[in-house]
């Protein structure tokens, strides 16, 4: 009987320590969604910011300001296998495996979406403006 009563008095000890532990627990906060323009100006292409660090979950939205036609494209060697799925399930209209559709006018979007990509670094490019070194690298954490 002193065994169980000394159990009860414990437990009841405890129970508000678990229950503040509990509310103490933050949230982790809601996906963002990150914006990167498409830019061609002359001779220069580039993606705005070109290099990003996100959480996993979070959507990048490359929306084209000049110079179209502008993709976002990832080259499946360079892809881990563990990744590839999620992220190719991830892009809409690919016009080819892991290359986003072509956006052609300014104002044009395309969004991405991260969620269960594997965290780690993941190297994009415009496939019309390869050659123009349009290049980025999306770090998911």
């Amino acid at each position: 009987m002193k065994k169980t009563l000394l159990a009860l008095i414990v437990a009841a000890a405890l129970a508000p320590a678990a229950v503040m532990t509990a509310r103490a627990e933050t949230p982790a906060p809601p996906p963002a969604t990150h914006e990167v323009k498409m830019i061609l100006d002359g001779t220069s292409a580039r993606f705005e910011p070109a290099n990003l660090t996100i959480r996993a979950g979070d959507r990048i939205r490359f929306t084209t300001v000049s110079g179209g036609p502008h993709n976002v494209a990832f080259d499946p060697a360079k892809v881990p296998d563990a990744a590839e799925a999620r992220l190719s399930a991830a892009m809409a209209g690919q016009i080819q495996p892991l290359s986003g559709a072509l956006m052609m006018n300014a104002g044009d979007s395309y969004t991405i979406t991260f969620a269960g990509v594997p965290a780690g670094r993941y190297e994009y490019f415009c496939m019309p403006h390869a050659g123009m070194n349009m290049k980025g690298v999306i770090t998911v954490q």
